[in-house]
């Protein structure tokens, strides 16, 4: 027999059916080892569920002018936003986790927004991709943007605007690489779409021709902009996950 895994979830964690779909359309449901991608889609009636914990937002600086957040995966910028009595700068992925900016002050967030489009700003991500990765390069491929009812979809194009990525090996294990990215400009999936165009997909980033993982192994490390510089850690599962190939 089998029966819709939002159904069974909310069965099993004694919750309300939208609060089961909310966390499998998160992706922090798992059975068997494998995320729920659907949370309408048909399992069976005996199976058992592992929910992942959701991580809540943490406080990086605060001043009076600016508030650097570390964002979880799993959680949307629109719902971090949620409460916080500050202006967003800039937007990160709901799979990719790091330092998230807000402004509090009206004329440094003039400043901040002049800073992003002179690219002024310094952005360092780091990413486990697919496949092996041993010598730096730089990544300037046009990039296009599709937006399909309520996703993004980018693709490098010689009609799409510029984009730039630089790319430095950090290690590899077996399949897989772990790069340092720096992105001189913030297209939409910019570090994703560039990945692909070179056949290094990033870990989890199903959307963009990857592999299935517990997330998109994408993560905003080290922002830098006028005077200020923020740093959110490498994620404990990025180290283990290494490890583990």
């Amino acid at each position: 027999m089998t029966d819709k895994a939002y159904k069974l979830l909310a069965k099993q964690e004694g919750i309300s059916n939208r609060a089961a779909k909310d966390l499998i359309d998160r992706g922090l449901v798992y059975s068997g080892g494998k995320k729920i991608a659907l949370a309408r889609g048909e399992i069976n009636t005996k199976a058992k569920f592992k929910v992942q914990k959701l991580e809540k937002p943490k406080k990086i600086f605060e001043d009076n002018k600016i508030l650097a957040v570390e964002k979880p995966a799993h959680m949307t910028t629109q719902e971090v936003s949620k409460g916080v009595e500050a202006e967003l700068l800039h937007r990160l992925d709901k799979e990719t986790s790091g330092v998230l900016l807000f402004t509090k002050d009206e004329e440094f967030h003039k400043r901040a927004i002049e800073a992003f489009r002179n690219k002024e700003v310094y952005k360092e991500y780091i990413a486990i991709v697919q496949g092996k990765l041993v010598e730096s390069l730089s990544i300037d491929k046009p990039i296009i943007t599709i937006k399909k009812g309520n996703l993004f979809f980018s693709k490098t194009s010689k009609e799409g605007k510029v984009a730039i990525t630089h790319i430095e090996p950090l290690m590899y294990e077996g399949k897989l690489s772990k790069v340092k990215v720096v992105i001189e400009t913030g297209r939409t999936h910019q570090i994703r779409a560039h990945l692909k165009s070179i056949k290094t997909p990033i870990l989890g980033d199903t959307q963009y021709g990857a592999k299935a993982y517990k997330r998109v192994m994408l993560h905003a490390h080290k922002i830098s902009l006028l005077g200020y510089n923020f740093v959110s850690d490498e994620p404990k599962e990025f180290i283990k996950c290494m490890q583990m190939h």
